[in-house]
């Protein structure tokens, strides 16, 4: 039995894809930015024409997606996690949401098999920009005074104490929190892409080399892929909902 045709490719070539156009420059175009481009026309397209006019009272097709997206966010993200008066970040939170989903489900669609957010730039991006904005949210709301004094001295603990929680509470605040909610998305996609290739690439020499082994791996292949479908929306989920938290902190620093 001839095992040689089990060949894993290189993780450079599982990650890091050829430039399509512009090579070696700065606006340079590979398949990662192609999906990302394709992700923000889709999240833009879902909204703009469910926006438009209609003649039923009932929303149908694409309005039906963008209503119950919006109802989604609003009842299991905002209202839970921030309360009414988050309803402003209503639309920040919604399109994140939809951005980061079509940019990691594209790991499922056939002939392009991978998620643009196995790539740690646009993660990174995000968080800096979560970052960003929850720390302007913070100031804005409590001062800047107030609102350093909130995050690093939380209230009900001993003051001698303060002197370990409150270096925590920076370095937690300011710095894990952005590094934590990039990696967190980046890692579970580039976990996922690893086992969809694995489970392929094993259902490919098993088939060439005896056919019958072939069907528990391609049956496992089966199964990754609608788990991976669901870590696409829990992944999405899970960055929204901790944006809104992170924001819901800054603006309610009694909770």
């Amino acid at each position: 039995m001839n095992f040689l045709a089990l060949e894993f490719p290189p993780v450079s070539h599982l990650f890091d894809w050829p430039t399509i156009w512009l090579d070696d420059t700065l606006l340079a175009v590979n398949k990662t930015v192609l999906i990302y481009i394709a992700a923000t026309i889709v999240t833009m397209l879902i909204f703009t024409l469910a926006g438009r006019p209609r003649e039923s009272l009932v929303p149908a097709g694409i309005q039906h997606v963008a209503e119950s997206g919006v109802t989604f966010i609003e009842k299991s993200v905002v209202m839970q996690i921030i309360g009414p008066d988050g309803k402003k970040f209503m639309p920040l939170l919604t399109s994140l949401f939809f951005f980061v989903l079509f940019s990691n489900i594209t790991e499922v669609i056939p002939f392009i098999q991978f998620p643009a957010n196995g790539r740690m730039a646009i993660p990174a991006t995000l968080a800096l920009m979560v970052w960003l904005i929850y720390n302007v949210v913070g100031v804005k709301k409590q001062g800047m005074f107030g609102y350093l004094k909130n995050s690093l001295f939380p209230p009900g603990v001993p003051w001698p104490l303060y002197t370990i929680v409150a270096p925590i509470e920076l370095v937690s605040t300011f710095v894990v929190r952005p590094f934590s909610l990039a990696v967190r998305l980046w890692a579970n996609m580039v976990a996922g892409h690893l086992l969809l290739v694995t489970f392929a690439i094993l259902s490919a020499a098993l088939w060439e080399i005896y056919y019958a082994p072939a069907v528990l791996p391609f049956a496992m292949l089966i199964l990754m892929t609608g788990f991976e479908i669901l870590v696409s929306f829990l992944q999405a989920f899970i960055f929204t909902i901790l944006t809104a938290v992170y924001i819901g902190g800054s603006m309610h620093p009694e909770h």
